[in-house]
């Protein structure tokens, strides 16, 4: 059976004191939970318990044992991303998280591989940042789809994707603050809104000027990127006016959208084989990684377990469950 690397694996710091300095915005803050085996990540009205295993190593590792995972890639929980700080608190909070991400990851660093964090909301301090998480170890940097309501694919962070290919760092882009969430019942909230949201970030990228900016940038968008890869076939009929992206029957300019959105990667954390199907059919089996949203979701038991009943070729479950990982990283795989 191939090895698993779970690309989309969440960790939190075991204790984390508040950046904030101004009155009524502190920012996450973790401390004590209901035991001693428990921590409390509060931000907000947020109130998140964490078991041992979001910020202890030994409690990391046992469950990879438990659950027949090689390696993970480990980034901050979402909710660490607060790009309403103002921008020096952020890089405070970043750096605070980078350097528990450095540590954790030091128990056993072929399994454990650490991404950190960046105050996105102010691009400038963001794009200077990345040489120092790079300096750390850290294999790449998640940041949120939109920050202060900006997609990713707007020009203004042109110069930290610029920066980040310059690097050779990858960047995992996590669904998060979605802009229009009074438009959908609030128990919309973990599914639509969240789909809908890493969609438009997507799509952002896609339509934008960036993949023509960053030829070499290396993005992966959580959750398949929602419904964005159904979108695809019609972006391809308005650009080149065939169906089945069977070639354009116009005049078009530069590269069809499906043939850019193939430029990037994407989980596997769909829930369904036929969904997945269709992402191995729409983007190409080399663009997808398993996720899991552990420990913040159960992992699928035993991991991958969907995936592997798909009567897939040997060689293309060998990628999407640990090649493209390595790939995406751009690392050699350890041995």
């Amino acid at each position: 059976m191939s090895p698993i690397v779970d690309l989309h694996a969440h960790v939190i710091p075991d204790q984390l004191s508040p950046v904030g300095k101004g009155e009524g915005k502190p920012g996450p803050s973790i401390g004590p939970g209901e035991d001693a085996a428990t921590r409390l990540l509060e931000n907000g009205p947020m109130r998140f318990p964490a078991k041992a295993v979001f910020f202890s190593s030994e409690a990391r590792l046992e469950a990879l044992d438990d659950h027949g995972v090689d390696a993970e890639v480990v980034t901050p929980m979402p909710p660490l991303l607060d790009y309403s700080l103002p921008g020096d608190e952020g890089l405070e909070l970043s750096r605070r998280v980078n350097e528990f991400v450095v540590r954790l990851c030091e128990a056993d660093p072929t399994r454990l591989l650490g991404m950190g964090m960046v105050p996105l909301q102010d691009v400038d301090l963001a794009t200077k940042e990345l040489a120092e998480l790079k300096a750390m170890g850290l294999k790449g940097v998640e940041i949120a789809s939109n920050a202060g309501g900006r997609s990713i694919g707007d020009e203004h962070f042109f110069g930290f994707f610029e920066e980040a290919q310059r690097l050779d760092l990858p960047i995992f882009v996590h669904a998060l603050a979605p802009t229009f969430q009074e438009r959908l019942p609030r128990a919309a909230g973990p599914t639509f809104s969240v789909m809908s949201e890493i969609a438009i970030s997507a799509g952002s990228v896609v339509s934008g000027e960036l993949p023509s900016r960053c030829p070499d940038l290396r993005l992966c968008f959580s959750h398949g990127a929602g419904g964005f890869p159904l979108t695809l076939p019609r972006a391809h009929w308005f650009w080149g006016g065939t169906w089945n992206e069977a070639p354009p029957e116009r005049e078009t300019d530069g590269p069809s959208p499906i043939e850019v959105a193939r430029k990037y990667y994407y989980d596997s954390l769909v829930f369904d084989r036929r969904a997945l199907r269709f992402l191995v059919d729409m983007l190409g089996h080399d663009r997808l990684l398993v996720g899991s949203d552990f420990p913040a979701m159960p992992r699928e038991q035993p991991i991958a377990k969907t995936l592997r009943s798909m009567d897939l070729p040997d060689e293309v479950v060998e990628d999407i469950c640990w090649h493209n990982a390595f790939g995406f990283l751009g690392i050699a795989p350890p041995r």
